[in-house]
């Protein structure tokens, strides 16, 4: 397993995780009393799950699994997957400060840098999306 799809495939357990306390806090406010605007990090939650947890783990396993680019790199550029996993996250982590405490620079910033990572790796998976 390439060392990528690892850092992929863990970071997306970490968010797996943050993802279902955060969820758990949310939905427990009442219970332990906890200040009303937790519930501002619903859709930062929502976000942890799917794009932190959901996505990273199948572009993980698609970085991996999917055939090979050529003998030579099997993978295509490697420098292109690190960058894909360091936008990524770098946007997702701005999301989670950015979207609670209302700070709007940093929403549209994430975005930009989540789209950008979503688009390199179709740029870098779709060569090798082919027949046998």
């Amino acid at each position: 397993m390439p060392a990528i799809t690892r850092y992929f495939i863990k970071a997306a357990m970490l968010y797996f995780a943050a993802g279902l306390l955060t969820g758990f806090l949310i939905s427990a406010r009442t219970m332990f009393n906890l200040p009303a605007a937790i519930t501002a990090m619903t859709p930062t939650y929502l976000h942890m799950l799917v794009v932190g947890w959901i996505t990273q783990l199948i572009i993980g396993v698609a970085y991996w699994m999917f055939p090979k680019f050529s003998k030579e790199s099997p993978r295509g550029d490697e420098n292109m997957g690190w960058t894909i996993f360091i936008l990524l996250n770098i946007g997702l982590v701005l999301r989670i400060i950015g979207e609670p405490f209302n700070i709007g620079w940093m929403l549209p910033i994430s975005a930009m840098l989540q789209l950008f990572a979503v688009w390199l790796f179709i740029i870098v998976i779709w060569p090798r999306v082919k027949e046998r």
